[in-house]
């Protein structure tokens, strides 16, 4: 029916949710794998700062919807065995599919202060880029993380040396 092939689609889930709340403005559905959700927040930012929109509502999720991918994940040893994900262990061997979802509201600092809103943190800036050639598929470069990392700070105008906390991505793969 109508309603199932729209309802599972990637294509179609942004818009509809935006079509049942009313919202108008870009409406984008992204898959990065691993950072789709700072990319979304990272695409949000640059919106908010050229006047596309006055507040963006960012979202990630991951919904199993097909068995085959797990199977094929773990055919290629993807996938921890134990069911343990062990980022940055010298023990691990795999990651775990789960589900969930999460969303936050970003304005334009300037607008969350005169509405009174409550500001949970702030983006003082952010950074996208691709690896290129690197050992593999899912090799990190190390010069394109060290680019990306000097463009953030950059744009947030952030000496390395001010930074107190830093959150990392490990996939709980040998490799990660």
């Amino acid at each position: 029916s109508l309603y199932a092939v729209s309802g599972t689609s990637f294509n179609t889930v942004a818009g509809r949710v935006a079509y049942a709340l009313g919202l108008e403005g870009p409406t984008i559905a992204l898959d990065t794998a691993c950072s789709s959700s700072l990319v979304a927040v990272h695409q949000a930012v640059s919106a908010l700062r050229q006047g596309e929109a006055d507040l963006m509502l960012v979202g990630g999720t991951q919904a199993i919807f097909n068995g085959r991918l797990t199977q094929l994940r773990a055919q290629a040893g993807m996938l921890s065995p134990q069911g343990q994900c062990k980022a940055f262990d010298s023990s691990a061997n795999g990651f775990v599919r789960g589900e969930g979802c999460g969303m936050v509201v970003l304005k334009r600092l300037s607008d969350a202060e005169a509405d009174g809103d409550p500001i949970w943190g702030v983006i003082r800036g952010s950074a996208i880029n691709q690896d290129g050639a690197s050992a593999g598929l899912t090799v990190p470069s190390a010069p394109a993380q060290v680019k990306v990392i000097q463009d953030a700070l950059l744009q947030a105008s952030v000496a390395p040396a001010e930074v107190d906390y830093l959150e990392a991505h490990g996939t709980g793969t040998t490799l990660g």
